[in-house]
């Protein structure tokens, strides 16, 4: 029963749980946590982050586009408030770009470069700040908790220490007498590693800059970044500063719009800025498999949320989806037989603007993970089509010509048009390859 916490346009936080084997018209419960559309405007819900306190049960963290920032508790009827800050460096036009829980408090990060650290419930307790370059457009902790990583607008991906970023700044000596020019890739205090850019273009000139997501992988020195332009590059810090992989052009006339790891090994979700999304293979840049749809602006992805029993996404169109995910292949290169399927959606009556998932692990959400997984339809889509083939004919392969209903076409079954179509597009989601005929469209 895999559970997700969404935000949306009005300051709305509500939690939606996907129920595979519920027998409802609508499989996703949509409940409302907190209603912020009595309050005053402009405090759309730009991050949510969660956690879970060994005295508080499971947090729920939230920043809006005024600048405020709350803790929460999450309990049965709602959210409890713990504590509620604002951040006084937000300027209009900008953004928080980053929001992450951890036993040390919340860490929050804007677009102008404002870093914060604000202890869990002590409202006494003061917060910590620090600065980071601006223009920037994502801002991530990394997995082991120890290091941050950013980029954006002209700016290079960076790594910075996490206690170092919080240390006092001090001026590195100088010898006396002379004036040392610090030089473009010379590290800041607190910075551990810088990127890179790309080698020129064939016309010599030099790429522009423009890291609009990115997101670790499996260990701290290997991530991936997205570009306006399209590209996704792979980074190891252990290797070099410039890309060990740059895959161009993934979301062709594009630039990417967010970037997620999955749960399986070498498993990436890429989607553009448009309603395009993609499972990529880590290993070698290539697209294992797609969601069906026409890309357009209107139902552009605003957030995606993997999790191990499948993966959520939010869209301008004020819908929430879940989609069934595969595996990638064992080895590099080899082809994928399973396509990606929207496996239900909800509309949330207003525009949904970042979803996460609650991180929660147990039995019920391996049971459903499966029905999730592989089947592609749910975990009752058997028993719901099991009256549907009970009902139909089993016809031989015998080769008279003169029966004319089934015919063969592209190596698929196919039926003309006075049979229904719909019953033998589902035998080729399940895979059977009798010949089946169903009984004419009556007049």
């Amino acid at each position: 029963m895999p559970r997700f916490f969404s935000g949306d346009e009005l300051g709305n936080i509500k939690a939606l749980t996907y129920l595979p084997a519920s027998k409802a018209a609508s499989k996703v419960t949509v409940v409302t946590l907190y209603d912020g559309s009595g309050k005053e405007k402009h405090r759309a819900v730009q991050k949510i982050a969660v956690s879970t306190s060994p005295t508080d049960g499971q947090l729920l963290v939230a920043a809006c586009a005024d600048g405020s920032a709350s803790v929460s508790q999450l309990k049965p009827e709602g959210l409890e408030p713990l504590r509620e800050w604002t951040e006084p460096r937000l300027n209009p036009g900008q953004k928080y770009i980053g929001l992450a829980a951890s036993s040390a408090g919340v860490y929050s990060c804007t677009s102008n470069g404002a870093l914060r650290l604000t202890p869990f419930g002590e409202h006494d307790a003061e917060s910590q700040t620090a600065i980071l370059p601006m223009r920037l457009c994502e801002w991530r902790p990394a997995p082991d908790g120890k290091a941050f990583s950013y980029g954006g607008d002209e700016v290079e991906l960076s790594i910075w220490d996490l206690e170092a970023a919080f240390a006092p700044k001090q001026p590195a000596p100088q010898p006396e007498g002379t004036k040392k020019r610090k030089r473009g890739n010379d590290l800041l205090p607190g910075e551990l590693w810088r990127a890179k850019n790309v080698a020129n273009d064939s016309l010599s000139l030099r790429q522009p800059v423009h890291n609009t997501c990115l997101s670790y992988l499996s260990t701290p020195q290997q991530l991936v970044a997205g570009t306006q332009r399209g590209d996704v590059r792979r980074y190891d810090t252990r290797a070099a500063r410039k890309p060990v992989a740059e895959w161009k052009q993934i979301c062709k006339g594009n630039g990417i719009g967010a970037i997620a790891k999955g749960h399986n090994e070498h498993e990436v979700f890429v989607s553009d800025q448009t309603s395009s999304l993609f499972a990529v293979d880590a290993r070698n840049g290539r697209v294992i498999y797609g969601y069906k749809g026409a890309p357009h602006p209107a139902r552009a992805i605003t957030s995606m949320a993997p999790s191990p029993a499948g993966l959520v996404s939010t869209a301008l169109d004020r819908y929430a989806r879940v989609h069934s995910t595969y595996p990638p292949p064992a080895e590099a290169g080899q082809p994928q037989n399973n396509k990606g399927t929207v496996l239900e959606k909800v509309y949330l009556k207003s525009i949904p603007t970042c979803v996460v998932w609650d991180e929660v692990e147990g039995e019920d959400a391996d049971h459903h993970s499966d029905g999730m997984r592989r089947d592609g339809a749910g975990a009752d889509s058997e028993g719901s089509d099991a009256d549907v083939w009970e009902g139909m004919q089993v016809a031989e392969d015998s080769g008279d010509e003169s029966e004319p209903q089934v015919h063969r076409r592209r190596g698929r079954l196919a039926c003309r048009t006075n049979l229904c179509c719909a019953l033998f597009r589902s035998c080729f989601q399940c895979g059977q390859r009798k010949r089946l005929r169903c009984a004419p469209i009556k007049a």
